[in-house]
């Protein structure tokens, strides 16, 4: 479906709502087609009720980033994220990644939301498609650390519009990844992504109080859909002391379990989050 940036009416769940498509990957649900005076709470009364909730996770799977705005909730089953960046040193969660990496069951979706609260969120959240993000980091790799032995015989498959599969883009990120860690310092790394995310066509839109944002995990989950990854995206440099709005995180698809169901406490301690330091995979790879 073409993108573009003004509303339209999209109906679902029995009733319409307003969207935007910014991005091909991206639908912005702004909110019901008509105001009402009921509940703010349209994610879990409405598109996340029980007879809804696989209809609307397939949507997400389909389209990559489903963003719903203006929500006010303050459910239970909301982490917050406890990663944190410095000046010297990106962390985990600034790296493209998917959630659950080095798991055997990586989660269907990650919702990563902006809760109501005093100070805003000045630091965005990119989304991206893995395929996009992998070429993009490729291309924009700087030519004095993108040694040819390594980068060359990639450079010239991907430049032939090959297909790698995802096994194939997971080692080739990862090398990009260690490379980037070991060869560049913290601001020019963070300048390297930003270049990322422009090549890649990411989702780079600043963070709205009550803003959720439901991002496909991959295709593993369903062995179709979209695969897009994430990461913390600072849009100019780490000014240290400054006052940032938090964000808070869930799987909701295991997390947020349907009427008479538990959520499987030890499929969920499996997965391993990068936003909060806790990948093994990459700790390892440091």
């Amino acid at each position: 479906m073409p993108a573009h940036s003004t509303s339209e009416i999209w109906t679902f769940a029995d009733r319409e709502w307003r969207v935007r498509r910014p991005k091909p990957f991206v639908l912005v649900i702004e909110g019901p087609g008509e105001p009402s005076s009921g509940s703010e709470d349209y994610l879990h009364e409405q598109l996340l009720a029980p007879q809804w909730r696989e209809a609307f996770l397939q949507v997400v799977d389909q389209t990559g980033l489903v963003v719903c705005l203006n929500v006010r909730t303050e459910h239970p089953s909301y982490r917050d994220v406890r990663g944190r960046s410095s000046k010297g040193r990106l962390s985990q969660g600034e790296y493209y990644h998917h959630d659950g990496c080095s798991s055997p069951q990586k989660p269907r979706l990650v919702e990563i939301r902006c809760p109501h609260q005093q100070v805003e969120r000045g630091v965005a959240t990119a989304v991206a498609p893995h395929h996009a993000v992998v070429r993009a980091m490729l291309q924009a790799l700087p030519a004095d650390i993108a040694e040819p032995e390594r980068f060359g015989p990639w450079q010239e498959r991907l430049a032939q519009a090959a297909t790698p599969s995802d096994a194939e883009l997971d080692a080739l990120q990862g090398l990009m990844n260690r490379t980037v860690r070991r060869k560049l310092a913290a601001e020019e790394a963070r300048a390297y992504f930003r270049r990322v995310d422009a090549l890649a066509n990411a989702y780079v839109e600043p963070w709205s109080m009550g803003e959720s944002r439901l991002v496909a995990n991959g295709p593993s989950y369903t062995g179709e859909g979209r695969s897009m990854q994430h990461r913390r995206a600072y849009l100019r440099p780490i000014q240290v002391g400054e006052a940032n709005g938090s964000l808070v995180k869930r799987w909701t698809n295991e997390e947020l379990p349907l009427p008479g169901q538990a959520v499987d406490e030890a499929l969920v301690a499996s997965f391993c989050s990068e936003e909060d330091g806790t990948c093994a995979r990459r700790l390892a790879a440091q």
